[in-house]
């Protein structure tokens, strides 16, 4: 059954305009994005299809490559969808630049998983924060297998005096999906805590991003 096929206090459109958008099903919104199906598969279909990968939180870590592969989504759809997710991005960022981050440290956690969770090579970022902890910058500084070999102390620390920021937020991603620090991650976090703390810079937290979950060191006492 199509969009057209429903009584018209059922379509997406219309319910979301008379009982708002918390009213919808993930489905439901995503359809109203996609607005049309193909054929022998309605539209209500290609949206379960797109989130059976992990749901919204999946889908917003989409790649262009990853939807030119879905039959059905066509160009325009496909930018369309990750305009949608750059915008998701972008009001997460502007949020973390206008308030103190860790009033609300989920919202640190989203951005960070919609940067890094979608990437199929491990990435060590910062987050770069003023004394308000209100977010400055953030940098992908490293890529690859990360050690405390790969990643430079000195580096970090010049990027920390280069923002003039007062604390960091550290961050990498696990594309196995596994968000449990090992050995390697506590050692390197210490080191990086001690190398900024001689300027004076703190480390406030360092989050593991994997596919759809992240893990804050800080919230399990390992800082």
């Amino acid at each position: 059954m199509g969009i057209k096929d429903l009584p018209p206090d059922a379509r997406p459109r219309e319910k979301l305009l008379d009982r708002g958008p918390q009213a919808l099903s993930d489905v439901e919104l995503l359809a109203i994005l996609l607005r049309t199906g193909m054929a022998g598969k309605n539209v209500f279909e290609l949206a379960q299809e797109l989130l059976s990968g992990g749901g919204i939180a999946g889908l917003l870590q989409a790649t262009p490559g990853s939807l030119k592969v879905v039959k059905g989504l066509g160009p325009a759809k496909q930018a369309e969808l990750l305009a949608v997710f750059e915008i998701a991005r972008r009001a997460l960022s502007q949020r973390l630049q206008e308030r103190e981050a860790f009033h609300t440290p989920d919202a640190v956690k989203q951005y960070l998983q919609l940067q890094l969770g979608h990437k199929n090579h491990e990435v060590f970022a910062v987050l770069f924060l003023d004394s308000q902890n209100r977010m400055l910058a953030m940098e992908e500084l490293f890529r690859g297998t990360l050690s405390q070999t790969s990643v430079y102390p000195r580096e970090v620390v010049l990027r920390a005096l280069h923002h003039q920021a007062a604390a960091v937020v550290l961050s990498h991603n696990h594309p196995s999906g596994s968000v449990q620090p090992s050995r390697a991650d506590e050692a390197l976090t210490q080191n990086l805590k001690a190398s900024l703390a001689l300027v004076d810079v703190r480390v406030l937290d360092h989050i593991i991003v994997g596919q759809g979950q992240s893990l804050s060191m800080a919230e399990q006492g390992l800082l």
